[in-house]
């Protein structure tokens, strides 16, 4: 696939991981009667089958313990990685909603990303949190439905690349889910990685449904495939197709939806692509919060097509969704909004890394389309704040805020917190790492649910995205949704620790 940022840090990293805990090696003998798996039941590759099955089948309570003795014998960081991830989908189906117990899936690359850039001595922590993460979704699973997933059906599998391309394409038009889980197997088997992220980052973003998760899911699970290895990419690609085909019952191929207007129209715009006669080229981001305010989602998507056809450079565009996302978390800090960034993050990912420059466009406007349906669902759950994120002013204070004094203030009062931290970065921009690291931090020792991972993931990566002028004011936002230092530690983490000693 394209070179990525991601890669290039896992590369760098894991010799760090294994300098600390001298168990990069190869993963102990296992029996072949330990790799059986029954006829009803999708087939993994036998280097890793006996790991997924010893995750899927040890207790939860268990678990960890398990798996830290295999780690200390030589099982390494990658397997465990991949093993986590494949257990996920073959275990937990996401319906109905891409959410919910299926955020132990969406949520692996959010620990891995955490791992890659947390202090070496914990960085098993985040990996470990969510396999206890994946045997509570896999309980849940099986008590509401018990759905496993099953081998596909190798006769209805195309077996060259343009009917497998073509038969990808239909079925996912057509909402069609039997049809797609063969199309995507043969186009596992004849396209390049590349070529099936295009496809992928289309479909994932081309609907506002479940607040963002489809495309957080294209992103996340090609991202993990990246480290992990493509040879594993079937199972995991049936399940995110099987994931981006979620509706709400009518078959949107035969509706006209609210979830899917933005995606169509858009369509419309990229199909009717001209350079305008209006010349922008100075534009700032705050043309595009001053509009996101009260914008509906076809206006709000009007607007960044003509700012980007006028010449306006599409990173000042990126920088006004940013803060906007930042603006409305500070707004209503809760689960839709945090979704806004979480989101972004996911498309930003899809917008750096697909190759149709026709492609980058719709997807930009799918972003802007997306803010206002996320504002408008955030007033549907109660009052939002007027903060306003480029009116945010550093906290006056007799002395200068010391990170600490910030992530103790933020168990208190968000908004003080986010000035001290405003003030603080605006008297050294080289805070900003320290502010960062005890961020990520806290979470590793304090969180407790998934969304504690994909934001904390999600946001300090994109701020290094954002113009540094614009920059202080997107990393005080974020700690709306951090953690303090007042929260009460994770019972797990110290169970992780003790599991790797």
């Amino acid at each position: 696939m394209f070179p990525s940022p991601d890669r290039r840090a896992f590369l760098q990293t894991t010799a760090a991981a294994g300098t600390v805990t001298a168990l990069l090696s190869q993963m102990p003998a296992v029996s072949a009667d330990e790799a059986q798996v029954g006829p009803n039941l999708v087939r993994l590759h036998p280097d890793i089958e006996p790991l997924v099955q010893l995750i899927e089948d040890t207790p939860r309570a268990k678990v960890l313990e398990e798996t830290g003795r295999r780690i200390r014998k030589g099982l390494s960081y990658r397997e465990v990685l991949a093993a986590l991830f494949l257990a996920g989908v073959r275990n937990v189906q996401p319906r109905p909603n891409v959410g919910f117990k299926f955020h132990a899936v969406l949520v692996v690359n959010s620990a891995h990303q955490a791992a890659l850039a947390g202090p070496d001595s914990e960085r098993w922590l985040p990996l470990f949190w969510a396999l206890d993460n994946f045997k509570a979704a896999q309980a849940t699973n099986l008590k509401e439905s018990g759905w496993r997933m099953k081998p596909v059906d190798e006769t209805k599998v195309p077996n060259n690349p343009e009917k497998a391309c073509q038969a990808f394409i239909t079925a996912m038009d057509n909402w069609d889910v039997e049809a797609a889980d063969s199309a995507v197997v043969g186009l596992a088997r004849t396209h390049t990685p590349g070529q099936m992220f295009d496809l992928f980052a289309h479909y994932g973003t081309r609907d506002f449904r479940d607040i963002g998760h489809k495309i957080i899911f294209v992103a996340n699970a090609f991202r993990v495939l990246e480290v992990i290895g493509w040879r594993h990419a079937e199972p995991i690609l049936r399940s995110l197709a099987y994931a981006l085909l979620k509706h709400d019952g009518k078959n949107p191929a035969h509706e006209d939806l609210e979830a899917d207007r933005p995606g169509r129209r858009n369509a419309e715009r990229i199909a009717q692509v001209h350079r305008s006669a209006r010349r922008r080229a100075e534009v700032s981001p705050r043309v595009l919060l001053t509009t996101l305010r009260t914008a509906q989602a076809d206006d709000m998507a009007a607007e960044v097509h003509e700012l980007i056809t006028g010449g306006v450079p599409a990173r000042t565009v990126w920088d006004g969704l940013f803060l906007g996302a930042g603006e409305l978390l500070m707004r209503q800090p809760g689960i839709v909004g945090l979704h806004t960034l979480t989101t972004l993050n996911a498309i930003h990912y899809a917008y750096r890394t697909c190759a149709d420059a026709k492609l980058r466009h719709w997807l930009l406007l799918q972003a802007a389309s997306f803010l206002p349906m996320f504002r408008e669902a955030m007033k549907a759950r109660g009052k939002m704040a007027e903060s306003k994120i480029d009116e945010l002013q550093p906290l006056e204070t007799p002395t200068s805020p010391t990170v600490d004094d910030i992530y103790a203030e933020l168990s208190q009062d968000k908004m003080r917190a986010a000035r001290m931290a405003l003030g603080l970065l605006k008297a050294d921009a080289a805070s900003a790492k320290a502010l960062t690291d005890k961020g990520r931090y806290l979470i590793f020792m304090k969180g407790t649910d998934s969304h504690d991972y994909k934001f904390s993931s999600a946001v300090m990566e994109d701020a290094e995205w954002i113009t540094p002028a614009w920059r202080d004011r997107f990393y005080a936002a974020s700690l709306f949704w951090l953690k303090g230092s007042g929260t009460p530690d994770s019972p797990l983490a110290k169970r992780a620790r003790a599991a790797l000693t």
